[in-house]
């Protein structure tokens, strides 16, 4: 079993075959050598799909226009899992020649029970990764000399399961999230443990750190804090509990007093970083739901925050750009997806979960184009696809096939492509004239 993508369904199979309006059952009493002289549709006519069908568009009044971006700008550190507490960077410069300088092994692999879902993050000159089990690495972004490394995996009886979690950097200290229930911090530098604070559910998803709080979201749909200097636990905000959610998790997203956090029911909430108090709150959810697979509503891209607006995209097939302010939606498309968008200049680009890019205006929700990475793909060949990031020239994603893709950001022509080896399911992060891709197979690859 492929561990990419891996979604929480087991408890949603047995509605989805029941519920779906694309799914035939067959009655299980029928004697299959026994011919029915009423099992075939002997008529004429066109058969009519009565539910209706959401689709996404190439805006004609768009199409092959052109749209502003800004020019790339070196980067020198990655300190969180979107690159900045907004989650939002736009043009980095790295990778520019899209070839792979270096890739180094930093511990368990992705498998049946583990996997890798921290992204890296970087800063003063260290790159930081962790594996399935929850060992942090720390190496040199220059040349990949492993620096110190760190095992916080706790195996019990009740935690056999544990995986998962996420890094994020700030004020010489590294946080850290984990599937083994804690939340710690350990000197940058060193690997040497400063503190750790137990929570009563894991932690699948990185922290967001921000002028002295740690921010992090349990799988029971909990934002937790926690004060950075001291891991003492502070306000938590309980969002609807889902049943049915993808083992995926997403980081919180902060701008001035307000921290914005995406749920697996759906909702988009906005509190006051001070205490928690709800400023708004917004679910990205489709009334009329034509199968039990829309009907997981999980965001688990990261929101992001971008010139005074909110980007997100949820499983059940709703991306919506939101006020920063009032929480008023601006526009929304029809978009299925659990990556994060990139907003850029005039534009948002998103990956669904069909393979398909799309860039469609920041003002309008129109589309300028789309380019679908697995069409004419055999079913066993279709790979699920991470990012996109925009950096140098290249709009970037990984795939789960090993494979990373480089597309012109204007028109979303393929125009590089690269074999990595193993199967990615991380967005690159971008410091210096790198790209650093976390692949599962517990490898760091450089891509300069």
């Amino acid at each position: 079993m492929r561990t990419g993508r891996v979604l929480g369904l087991v408890m949603v199979l047995a509605a989805a075959m029941a519920t779906s309006g694309c799914i035939h059952i067959n009655n299980p009493f029928h004697n299959p050598f026994q011919r029915s002289k009423t099992s075939k549709y002997s008529g004429s006519g066109e058969r009519i799909n009565v539910l209706p069908a959401d689709t996404v568009t190439v805006s004609d009044a768009l199409r092959g226009q052109d749209f502003f971006l800004p020019d790339p700008q070196p980067n020198a550190a990655w300190p969180l899992p979107g690159g900045t507490p907004e989650q939002s960077v736009e043009r980095p410069s790295a990778g520019a020649s899209f070839q792979v300088a270096w890739r180094r092994k930093f511990g368990r692999a992705s498998n049946r029970d583990y996997h890798v879902t921290a992204p890296p993050v970087a800063a003063d000159g260290r790159i930081y990764v962790m594996d399935g089990e929850a060992a942090v690495s720390a190496f040199d972004l220059n040349d990949g000399r492993e620096i110190w490394r760190r095992e916080l995996g706790e195996r019990s009886r009740s935690q056999r399961e544990a995986f998962g979690g996420g890094l994020a950097f700030a004020d010489g200290r590294l946080f850290v999230t984990s599937g083994y229930r804690f939340v710690a911090a350990l000197d940058a530098a060193t690997g040497k443990l400063i503190w750790r604070t137990q929570t009563d559910a894991p932690v699948h998803a990185a922290p967001t750190v921000a002028d002295g709080r740690v921010y992090a979201e349990s799988t029971d749909d909990n934002l937790l804090t926690f004060d950075a200097a001291t891991g003492q636990p502070g306000w938590s905000h309980q969002a609807l509990v889902e049943t049915a959610r993808l083992l995926s998790a997403t980081s919180p997203a902060i701008s001035g007093d307000a921290v914005v956090a995406a749920f697996a029911s759906g909702e988009v909430v906005a509190m006051q970083t001070a205490n928690g108090n709800q400023l708004w709150s917004v679910e990205l959810s489709k009334s009329n739901r034509n199968s039990a697979l829309s009907e997981i509503r999980d965001i688990a891209g990261r929101p992001v925050i971008y010139h005074g607006d909110v980007y997100a995209a949820s499983h059940s097939g709703v991306m919506s750009a939101i006020d920063m302010r009032t929480g008023a939606q601006r526009w929304a498309l029809p978009i299925t997806s659990i990556t994060t968008p990139w907003p850029v200049g005039d534009v948002v680009y998103v990956t669904d979960t069909q393979g398909r890019v799309i860039c469609a205006s920041r003002d309008s929700g129109q589309v300028y184009w789309i380019t679908d990475l697995n069409l004419g793909l055999p079913q066993k060949k279709r790979a699920d696809w991470s990012g996109p990031m925009l950096s140098g020239p290249n709009l970037v994603l990984v795939s789960s096939l090993g494979e990373a893709v480089a597309l012109n950001p204007k028109t979303g022509v393929a125009v590089r492509r690269l074999k990595l080896g193993s199967d990615s399911l991380l967005t690159p992060i971008a410091v210096g004239p790198d790209l650093y891709v976390a692949t599962q197979a517990a490898e760091l690859i450089a891509i300069r």
